[in-house]
């Protein structure tokens, strides 16, 4: 079988690739400046933005992750990936590397933005391990630290850190996996024995997909109903043992393997069952709620709904987690893809006697550079979103409102990394044609183990419908404090003169008095006030436009309301998608604005603006629709893209390698250098054959020398 080359752009002329304006104006004349000259980009101020906040943990991370002892191997077994990665668990407790989020009295820092910093580099090495650790001490620990008491502290913690009892988190079952609060497994008190009786009264009650279950695990945070003296008091957790030392079931526990998977084999998935299994009171995980040895029940947060909520609520880093590595996995990706496009050459466009550099065509610009310009926007979102998390944890800033605030930015971030991440993989796999598909070059293998990201944790469109939920909640908010006029407004029409006014789209409703000019739509598109707005109204118009439909429901039967919903589901998904865009948009912003440098700011604005222009571009329909874009200017965005992503082709590898991988990291041949050294010595060869005078002459040129 013959593979094709990379980006099936036989007889593309190359981009030409214009150099940089001395000012920020893709229309004007140009004067070049080069990344390796002065004025260059300020490369290590880039990777510090990128590292955030916890640079010196990611740091430490990566100089973990460059171990050959915990690196993926691609041609071994299930069961040996399974026991290799448990042995990596204990190389990661060896270093002291476990216990960052944990308190100081177990040798930890009490650093919870470190912790995930630090784990989220293990995605290099290998997602199983950066899993199965996340397994370990992210939920399991965490379940054990975040919903138990001082005294579950010091008798199931200590254990949990060194690894003598690995452990499983048991929520998912396999008839509810998102709708938590369904959960059939119950966990009755029993009076006569002090005593919970964990039950799972049919299979569908039978715990999912558990890592850690089907071999290492021996006990487990099992999350059920909590019934006692016959009232249920809704989902609680509780630590049960589940294997004795010789790794055999207790009494009363049961599973299953799940066996071979569609990626992340070094992780033991498994199900777990429990006839009527006994274990004491106070292995009932018992901060939010209690029961005492009469079964009286009791809790500090009187509403179950909300006891409910916060209980869950304190499990969010896994969400936070999935966000960092998917932004990382991306970045692993195009490191990867873009070096090989900038070694590679392919088809004689504008020279008899050398091939153009795959970078050099606008259509591998566009696949790359657009996603380029994402991926930076992912990652500083996702920092942002780690900030967040750990001023909650930390207790700096933990009110009910930043916890949901919390919520809600991980459900909106991590649905837009771990799926960009699964197109970035695919994309520059792809873009490496034949050589991208070899397993020696991760592409495929990574994009195996991260597919699963996209549905663990909180699927991802389940994830945007509570965003989606928030955005009504704040939209309802808002008009409880406008006039009846202004209410009236909102529910008749769409783009009234109070939107306009309070949007800032005066500017962008107008439709043609300077549209044709395509300096002035360059002009107008690169402005961050009009990027903003466009964003922004977006967001409000696609809201507003779900809760005036929800609006004539709202006291009617719950069946009616349902099926309203239900009507208009997709339409708030993507208004919370658009919602996640707008926040990265605004992370991207934040961290141009900080940059010093004038060259590297202007070069970083080029790459937000890409960001941003791609997405207005993937919903121009949308915009053209409800008048937000001219017919005229729109006709214009393509091509400004295109110039603005050959502007920063100069500058692509730079803003790869200021993700700051190394070799140990990428293991990959094509970003390695090989290719390179393979391009030179075909050159060189070539070269010394037309000097020789010996090359043989090509039949069309004979051919046109006898006419």
């Amino acid at each position: 079988m013959t593979t094709t080359d990379a980006n099936a752009t036989a007889g593309l002329e190359p981009a030409t690739v214009p150099p940089t304006p001395e000012a920020d104006d893709l229309t004007g004349s140009f004067s070049a400046i080069s990344a390796a000259e002065p004025g260059g980009l300020d490369r290590d101020r880039i990777e510090q933005l990128l590292l955030g906040r916890w640079a010196k943990e990611r740091r430490e991370g990566r100089r973990n992750a460059k171990n050959p002892e915990l690196h993926k191997l691609e041609n071994i077994s299930m069961e040996e990936h399974r026991e290799r990665v448990l042995g990596q668990l204990k190389i990661l407790v060896d270093l002291g590397q476990v216990q960052k989020a944990f308190p100081k009295r177990f040798g930890g820092e009490d650093n919870h933005g470190g912790n995930i910093a630090t784990f989220t580099e293990m995605v290099s090495a290998d997602p199983s391990l950066q899993i199965k650790a996340g397994v370990q001490w992210g939920l399991f620990g965490a379940a054990i630290l975040h919903l138990g008491t001082e005294s579950h502290h010091e008798r199931f913690l200590p254990d949990a850190l060194n690894l003598n009892v690995p452990g499983a988190f048991a929520m998912t079952e396999i008839g509810h996996g998102s709708d938590v609060s369904s959960l059939a497994t119950t966990a009755t008190y029993q009076p006569e024995t002090d005593e919970f009786e964990i039950h799972t009264p049919f299979k569908a009650a039978w715990k999912e997909f558990l890592g850690n279950a089907a071999l290492h695990g021996k006990a487990a945070v099992v999350f059920g109903q909590l019934i006692t003296h016959g009232v249920n008091h809704g989902v609680h957790a509780f630590y049960v043992p589940i294997r004795d030392g010789a790794g055999d079931f207790l009494p009363g526990v049961g599973g299953e393997d799940d066996g071979y998977k569609g990626g992340l084999n070094g992780i033991d998935n498994g199900r777990l069952h429990f006839d009527r299994v006994r274990i004491p009171r106070t292995n009932l995980l018992n901060r939010y709620g209690s029961v005492d040895e009469s079964g009286a029940y009791s809790s500090p947060i009187e509403s179950p709904g909300r006891r409910f909520f916060t209980m869950i609520g304190t499990l969010v880093q896994g969400r936070v987690s999935l966000a960092m590595a998917g932004a990382a996995a991306s970045a692993v990706g195009l490191s990867g893809a873009i070096t090989y496009g900038n070694q590679r050459r392919q088809f004689n466009a504008g020279s008899d006697t050398e091939e153009e550099v795959l970078m050099d065509y606008q259509l591998h610009q566009r696949r790359l550079i657009d996603r380029l310009a994402r991926t930076y926007a992912d990652t500083f979102a996702a920092n942002e979103l780690l900030e967040k998390f750990d001023s909650v944890f930390s207790g700096e800033a933990d009110t009910d409102d930043d916890r949901q605030e919390l919520e809600t930015l991980a459900a909106a971030i991590k649905p837009l990394t771990t799926w960009n991440a699964l197109d970035t993989l695919q994309e520059s796999r792809e873009a490496c044609g034949g050589a991208g598909y070899i397993a020696k070059n991760r592409f495929t293998s990574l994009r195996a183990d991260l597919d699963i990201y996209v549905t663990f944790e909180g699927d991802n469109n389940v994830l945007l419908q509570l965003v989606g939920k928030r955005l009504l909640s704040d939209y309802s908010k808002d008009l409880t404090n406008l006039s009846i006029g202004a209410l009236s407004r909102y529910v008749r029409g769409q783009a009234t003169e109070a939107m306009v006014n309070r949007s800032g789209l005066r500017r962008m409703v107008q439709s043609v008095q300077d549209a044709g000019s395509e300096r002035k739509s360059a002009s107008w598109f690169k402005d961050t006030d009009v990027q903003r707005a466009l964003l922004e109204d977006r967001v409000r118009t696609k809201t507003a436009a779900v809760a005036q439909a929800l609006m004539p429901v709202a006291k009617k039967s719950p069946a009616e309301q349902a099926a309203t919903f239900n009507d208009h589901q997709t339409d708030l998904i993507d208004a919370a998608r658009n919602h996640g865009e707008l926040l990265e948009w605004e992370a991207f912003t934040r961290a141009v604005e900080s940059i010093d440098d004038d060259h590297t700011r202007r070069i970083m604005t080029w790459l937000r603006n890409l960001f941003a222009l791609r997405v207005i571009e993937d919903d121009l329909g949308w915009f053209l629709e409800t008048g937000r874009i001219s017919p005229q200017r729109a006709r214009t965005l393509r091509s400004y893209i295109n110039r603005l992503a050959a502007r920063l082709r100069p500058h692509a590898q730079d803003l790869v390698d200021a993700f700051g991988y190394e070799p140990e990291h990428l293991r990959m041949e094509v970003a390695s250098g090989e290719e390179a050294a393979r391009q030179d010595e075909a050159a060189e060869y070539f070269r010394r054959l037309r000097a020789s005078g010996e090359a043989p002459v090509h039949e069309k040129t004979l051919r046109q020398r006898r006419r």
